[in-house]
């Protein structure tokens, strides 16, 4: 094999390359452009975060990431991530790939690091477990057949919730709110805090790098976006996100506040939520939830989600902690 050489991502040229080996990995999770560009400029600046590729004769065929693990940081956490192009696995891409990357953390004096797999990803799961990393979590994913929920069994449930006075209003009917971006980013992190996660930290992004993000995002679904609403507080939610590969919608956070909770509210948003789905003519729904997130799981099972392979949170620690 020719020798390998190694570069930072430049992103006025390879975002094309990147996305081809990531497509051809994660068949099921396919990306674009847009959704790469905007999410690179819109990192919070403060934490560290580096794409790098590895090309043979010209062509890109592995890619690595490092950085903070933005949602739960930690100056001396990190994520790593390696993908090789199936074509090129079995070749010590992947390890030569794996060590660029700790060299990189080096100076930043990791004490632990994370990265992810698929259950039924042997090969990634291998290359993880033989570098030391450790299962700590996993989050099922979860699929529904769109076309073929029959919401029957639930009549009366969104109108019980409204009997309540309790509203059920889009993102689109919000922007008449001045105050509405300001409340779903406080609902946001209050609702994260009951979310469960591989580490204590919580690491909510600033309000204006959040809202920036939010309102550019080009998967944001403004009918999709679903808020209840209980005179004028907002108490729960559950997040559509556009899918640019088309045929499916992605779930994102779904929750209620404590303060509202067992009150039929969650069910009644997924309810409304599957019921604009269907609308809009998409096949399937895919969420994740953590697998011991009971109440989040049974409502999902109720309405006929199946479960897919998990995905699995691997951590290894490299140091004992300073601080």
């Amino acid at each position: 094999m020719s020798a390998l050489h190694m570069r930072e991502l430049d992103p006025a040229a390879d975002y094309p390359s990147y996305l081809y080996v990531h497509n051809s990995v994660y068949r099921e999770y396919p990306r674009t452009e847009q959704e790469l560009r905007h999410e690179d400029s819109h990192r919070n600046p403060a934490h560290l975060f580096e794409r790098w590729v590895v090309e043979v004769n010209g062509d890109v065929v592995a890619l690595g990431e490092c950085s903070h693990t933005t949602w739960i940081f930690h100056p001396h956490r990190f994520f790593v991530g390696c993908t090789v192009h199936p074509e090129y696995e079995g070749r010590g891409i992947g390890g030569a790939l794996y060590r660029h990357l700790i060299e990189r953390l080096e100076p930043h004096r990791p004490v632990s690091l994370r990265s992810m797999a698929r259950e039924d990803m042997a090969r990634a799961v291998r290359f993880l477990q033989d570098r030391g990393f450790v299962e700590d979590m996993r989050a099922w994913e979860s699929r529904l057949d769109v076309p073929g929920f029959d919401a029957s069994p639930y009549n009366g449930a969104v109108e019980r919730v409204l009997g309540q006075g309790i509203e059920i209003r889009s993102l689109a009917e919000l922007r008449s709110d001045p105050e509405h971006v300001r409340k779903l980013y406080d609902l946001d992190e209050e609702l994260s805090w009951d979310v469960p996660r591989p580490e204590p930290e919580f690491t909510m992004p600033p309000f204006e790098l959040w809202a920036e993000t939010f309102r550019t995002n080009p998967n944001v679904l403004p009918k999709g976006y679903l808020v209840a609403v209980d005179n004028g507080e907002y108490v729960g939610v559950t997040q559509l996100w556009n899918s640019q590969s088309g045929g499916e919608f992605y779930t994102g956070l779904t929750g209620v506040k404590r303060s509202h909770r067992r009150r039929g509210i969650a069910l009644a948003l997924k309810l409304r939520s599957i019921e604009f789905a269907k609308q809009q003519g998409v096949a399937r729904l895919k969420t994740w939830n953590e697998s011991g997130n009971r109440p989040m799981l049974a409502i999902n099972e109720a309405l006929g989600y199946v479960k897919q392979p998990a995905w699995i949170d691997f951590k290894k620690s490299v140091a004992q902690e300073t601080e």
